[in-house]
């Protein structure tokens, strides 16, 4: 069976933004989609998330697994990604994640070291980045680079600014196209 987790952000919530639409996008052509309810969501632990993570890979090894990750759930995927013990699934949409050291304290953990984009690519076999140009939480460079690092297709969505609630994505057709593409 084919079962697509998302990830949401920093202070984000499962049902937040297109979160709903892309469940029930799925959910019509018979795809189980969940949206999981990371720990902690304002004072994110990196190893609770990458637990987390695992924990729905690993109950569900038998089924193809899709990731999805929004802003802070990106970096979130690619460490469980790189992780020793993470499984290796079929495909990855990234949506407006930070690669980059920050200065925002709550999130420093997730970024503090370089990704190792070779353990990440090997665990995986699709991997789509999508990113809005006018994006002021998360520079489009940094889209850019991500894409480039793990030899993604990349779609820039024009004034998508940060591709959330805030910006005004209820729905994100360019994810579920990204998913077909994958899936097929």
């Amino acid at each position: 069976m084919k079962k697509v987790f998302i990830i949401h952000g920093f202070q984000g919530a499962p049902n937040g933004a297109w979160r709903p639409w892309l469940m029930s996008e799925l959910q019509k052509e018979e795809i189980y989609a969940c949206a999981l309810s990371m720990p902690n969501p304002s004072n994110p632990v990196l190893s609770e998330w990458v637990e987390e993570i695992k924990r729905h890979v690993e109950r569900n090894k038998r089924d193809q697994i899709y990731l999805v990750g929004h802003s802070l759930g990106v970096p979130a995927i690619l460490r469980y990604l790189e992780s020793e013990d993470a499984l290796k699934i079929k495909g990855a949409v990234l949506i407006s994640g930070p690669i980059y050291k920050t200065t925002k304290k709550k999130v420093e953990s997730f970024l503090k070291s370089p990704f190792n984009f070779a353990t990440i690519k090997s665990k995986v076999k699709s991997i789509a980045v999508i990113h809005g140009d006018n994006d002021k939480s998360v520079s489009l460079e940094q889209g850019e680079y991500l894409a480039k690092e793990l030899n993604a297709s990349l779609t820039i969505i024009k004034k998508g600014g940060h591709l959330n609630g805030s910006s005004g994505g209820m729905n994100l057709p360019q994810c579920l196209d990204a998913l077909h593409k994958m899936i097929k």
